[in-house]
């Protein structure tokens, strides 16, 4: 079987997967009667109580399966591709001869073809996308048994994964707006998937709106590109300099911003963890949040020739790391610890991109996939056990009852933090490297970043495992079907960092030589971090709450998410959503009701002079000449009476004057 002939398969797949369970998930899969609250009996923080249908008796089991197998039959045509080849694959024109006016004054006509290019960079994300996404469907089809609405969050979920594949296989900008959208449109559905609780459709629509922020920027990046070059297709454009090149550069970064959660759009990104665990696995740590990733990777070209768009990126990346990293040191819900923490990690690929490094913050991608969804998973494991309990402060001495979690979260969190030899380790390394030869400002905001994410995920590891348990739910270890995803997850979270150079050379990339003082100072680091969080949290308990109290005001600062949440509030919501609202009731009160009422009272005037005047001119002329006519008649009416003797009388009459009129002429 040729793999690149088909290669319209690997995004068909979950597509006629998410079809079958929209179309027909609802008849076919579910019971006619409605359940009072969700069907699971446990899981209050995760879970939503929304009433849904139940699914009939034996179609839980087929559901499940049945999409994990889409997302398999996915992942063995993009081996398949991949190890087949390279190759662009058209399928039809979908736009064509669409004017479009260019910079240059002409008129060009815009053609998109629905195409797939296979190169190395969509190789990468193909395989992340199906490998990691068929793991977290299998685990799904356990963490999800007990909820109802399986139909429809299997069918986003393979939904989600379509709209991914078209996103990192596209052959054109224009195409791959359309994947971006609708990952935009799939974590819309997902994160509201408990839509009857509030937390999780505000959250969904936060995401959903400030994702379009970055979404406009995409679509004017797209406009510019087409009228600089007169074509979207990625192997037709040469690029080169142009004076609005580096517009077209600074808004594809506002659109990467905006879906990969960068500093000043970040603040959806922890909010979207009201969705199931296993979404935001997928979505918030594999693949989703790695698109804006992926598409500096894929304009590499504008980036390197507008090297102050790269500074910008750069900048932005290290904010956002050391300020997430630092927001994650004081949450208590183990998923917005996790949450932040991905914040801080894609600001380090950002930070990688912005100097130059596009393979080291791909090879982070990659890695960061592997131990961060292993991660999210076994969080999810925790919280299953626990009966939906999600504060670390009611967590504790874990490692013994959950011994699989614990030991594949210990792996996950030593590969996070960079522990030597493990995944973590050799990209975070990477990225060092290259920070240090373009700006050492930069290299020590990322050691800085360092050294927080290991303390944080030492804090999480110890409060979660370790100590007295300090909740009152019974304890479970998860069922296989969560818990060797995990490990298969554990596997690439340990090797998958041995493979730097190879990846390198995959990707064409020449890396930086590697410093032994670099990797050096990474290891210190980490250990240090790991060390640090050990004595707070598990040698002396109460040595944080002591130095919380100590440095009051950084804590304040931290617990306030460094009052972004509250400018935004301020600033868009009261003010430009309820100051603004005023401004326009006042506009319709004033202006619009004002205009339709001065019309009606001008309407008014206009029609009592029309009265008046119909009464006096109209009616007046119309009664004068009856008048005039009637006066005019006077003199007659009275010689016609209708009586023969008048008449007679007057004809006597009338001889008598004429006779005597006669008589005077006579004389």
């Amino acid at each position: 079987m040729n793999f690149l002939d088909t290669l319209w398969l690997i995004p068909v797949f979950p597509l006629l997967g998410a079809a079958l369970m929209m179309l027909l998930g609802r008849h076919q899969f579910l019971d006619p009667q409605i359940e009072n609250g969700s069907v699971g009996h446990h899981h209050h923080h995760d879970r939503g109580h929304d009433q849904d249908l139940r699914p009939r008796q034996g179609s839980r089991w087929l559901i499940g399966p049945l999409c994990s197998g889409f997302v398999l039959l996915s992942f063995v045509w993009s081996l398949g591709a991949v190890f087949a080849g390279r190759t662009e694959q058209v399928l039809f024109t979908w736009v064509a001869g669409l004017p479009f006016p260019a910079f240059d004054g002409r008129i060009v006509t815009l053609t998109a073809d629905w195409g797939y290019l296979l190169d190395p960079l969509s190789a990468v994300m193909i395989l992340m996308v199906t490998g990691i996404g068929f793991l977290i469907h299998i685990y799904s089809i356990a963490y999800m048994a007990h909820d109802g609405g399986l139909y429809r969050y299997f069918g986003c979920l393979n939904l989600f994964v379509f709209f991914m594949l078209v996103l990192v296989m596209a052959n054109n900008y224009l195409l791959l707006f359309v994947g971006w959208e609708g990952v935009g449109l799939a974590s819309y559905l997902l994160i509201g998937f408990y839509f009857k609780r509030k937390p999780a459709s505000d959250a969904a629509i936060k995401a959903f709106l400030m994702n379009r922020i970055g979404d406009a920027g995409y679509l004017m990046a797209l406009f510019f590109l087409f009228g600089i070059f007169g074509t979207v297709r990625f192997t037709e454009m040469q690029a080169s300099a142009h004076p609005l090149l580096p517009w077209a550069t600074l808004l594809l970064l506002a659109a990467a911003v905006g879906k990969s959660a960068q500093i000043p759009l970040f603040t959806w990104l922890p909010d979207a963890m009201e969705g199931p665990t296993p979404v935001s696995a997928l979505m918030h740590a594999a693949t989703m949040v790695t698109a804006g990733v992926y598409l500096i990777v894929r304009a590499e070209p504008f980036f390197r020739l507008t090297p102050e768009v790269g500074s910008l990126t750069a900048a932005i990346g290290a904010a956002t790391a050391v300020i997430a990293a630092s927001i994650a040191l004081v949450q208590h819900d183990i998923k917005k610890v996790l949450a932040y923490s991905t914040v801080s990690q894609l600001g380090l690929m950002f930070m990688a991109l912005g100097v130059g490094a596009y393979w080291a913050a791909l090879f982070h991608v990659v890695t960061h996939a592997f131990f961060k969804a292993q991660l999210f998973l076994g969080a999810g494991s925790v919280i299953h056990a626990l009966d939906g309990e999600q504060d670390l402060r009611f967590m504790g001495g874990l490692r013994h009852r959950m011994p699989q979690t614990f030991r594949t979260m210990f792996i996950g969190t030593l590969a996070l933090a960079g522990w030597p030899g493990l995944a973590g380790f050799f990209s975070k390394d990477s990225i060092l490297t290259s920070a240090w030869a373009a700006s050492p400002v930069l290299f020590w905001a990322g050691l800085f970043t360092a050294l927080l994410t290991a303390f944080y995920m030492g804090r999480l590891l110890f409060l979660t495992f370790f100590g007295a348990y300090r909740g009152d739910q019974h304890i479970h270890e998860s069922p296989k079907r969560m818990t060797v995803p995990l490990w298969v997850l554990s596997i690439g979270s340990i090797s998958a960092g041995w493979f730097a150079t190879p990846f390198a050379g995959w990707l064409g990339a020449t890396p930086e030589p590697h410093s032994w003082t670099i990797m050096v100072a990474s290891a210190v680091v980490a250990i240090a971090g790991l060390g640090l969080a050990y004595h707070f949290y598990l040698n002396r308990p109460g040595t944080a709450d002591r130095w919380e109290e100590g440095v009051a005001p950084v804590a304040r600062l931290l617990r306030a998410r460094w009052y972004f949440d509250d400018l935004y509030e301020m600033v868009f919501v009261r003010g430009l959503a309820r100051q603004g609202g005023d401004w326009l009731s006042a506009w319709d009160r004033r202006v619009v009701d004002g205009g339709v009422n001065g019309a009606g009272w001008l309407a008014r005037k206009v029609g009592d002079i029309s009265k008046w005047s119909d009464t006096w001119i109209v009616d007046g002329a119309v009664n004068l000449t009856a008048i005039s006519v009637k006066l005019s008649s006077f003199p007659v009416r009275y010689l016609q009476t209708g009586l023969a003797q008048s008449y007679v009388f007057l004809i006597v009459l009338s001889l008598a004057a004429m006779a005597g009129w006669y008589l005077l002429r006579s004389a």
